[in-house]
């Protein structure tokens, strides 16, 4: 999967505020084996031009395997209508992952500060 490719489809055409991707890639010397870890992180800050915006998905023209194994992209995209997505992985498949913000329960629009309740349930 291009991670470009896949940043600017899911945004489609949404306003991006900000955004965080990161890459893990495993480093492995031939004499000692696994060395650890090389992290990539791309930031688009708050603020930025459409230069950055364009520095940014192009340094994200790389292939990365969504299939089965570890999770290889890790990531925020906040958007400015509030919203923001992560990254979701399960079973080494990966995806980006849309949030919104719960309507708030009518109970906690008081004014009246802390409410406290005990519920007792018994069954049987």
């Amino acid at each position: 999967m291009n991670a470009k490719k896949e940043f600017l489809d899911f945004v489609g055409n949404r306003s991006v505020l900000c955004a965080t991707v990161a890459t893990t890639e495993d480093v492995w010397d031939e004499n000692f084996g696994h060395e650890g870890e090389l992290i990539r992180s791309y930031l688009l800050r708050k603020g930025y031009s459409h230069k950055d915006f364009i520095t940014f998905v192009d340094n994200l023209d790389f292939d990365y395997d969504n299939g089965y194994g570890l999770q290889e992209l890790f990531g925020v995209i906040w958007f400015t209508d509030g919203t923001w997505a992560t990254r979701g992985e399960y079973d080494g498949s990966e995806w980006w992952r849309h949030h919104e913000l719960p309507d708030i329960d009518e109970e906690l629009l008081t004014e009246n500060g802390i409410y406290f309740e005990i519920r007792e349930e018994v069954y049987g």
